[in-house]
């Protein structure tokens, strides 16, 4: 089942889809069905019509198709209808791009983990000598006491 703005989303999304799906004066046949099955497999949201010759209307081409295929009706309107079933295969699809646009995201940038690096280096270098100056002066601190312990 569809909630209400699931369903009007696949609405909006339905206007700009072309009718690929006729139900003829046969009604609803395996031929149609088969065919109907198909395009959810391909597309997930199919717009369909029924032609005038057809005895039924589209709100019942659409019920009928939609029991058949296990789909939910999106909406009808006049001769057209749309219905909506979610794809397996392009769910996996989905999930395989989003997975390698994540992968993607955490691609390192060579140039920026350089820079890092060099950065790190550096630093640790300073940190190396602050220490060895810190040592010097605190030698020569001593050293300046002692003499003038020794003077005194």
């Amino acid at each position: 089942m569809l909630t209400s703005k699931e369903r009007a989303n696949l609405r909006a999304q339905a206007n700009g889809l072309e009718v690929t799906l006729m139900v003829g004066k046969g009604g609803v046949s395996e031929a149609v069905l088969e065919e109907t099955q198909r395009l959810l497999e391909a597309k997930e949201l199919i717009k369909g019509r029924v032609l005038e010759t057809a005895l039924l209307t589209a709100r019942e081409a659409s019920d009928q198709l939609c029991r058949a295929t296990g789909a939910d009706g999106v909406a009808t309107a006049g001769s057209t209808f749309v219905i909506y079933r979610k794809s397996k295969k392009l769910e996996a699809q989905r999930q395989q791009k989003a997975a390698a646009a994540k992968k993607l995201a955490k691609k390192e940038n060579p140039v920026r983990a350089g820079r890092q690096r060099r950065r790190a280096a550096a630093k640790a270098e300073r940190e190396k000598r602050d220490q060895y100056f810190h040592e010097e002066a605190v030698k020569a601190a001593i050293a300046r006491r002692r003499q003038m312990n020794q003077g005194e």
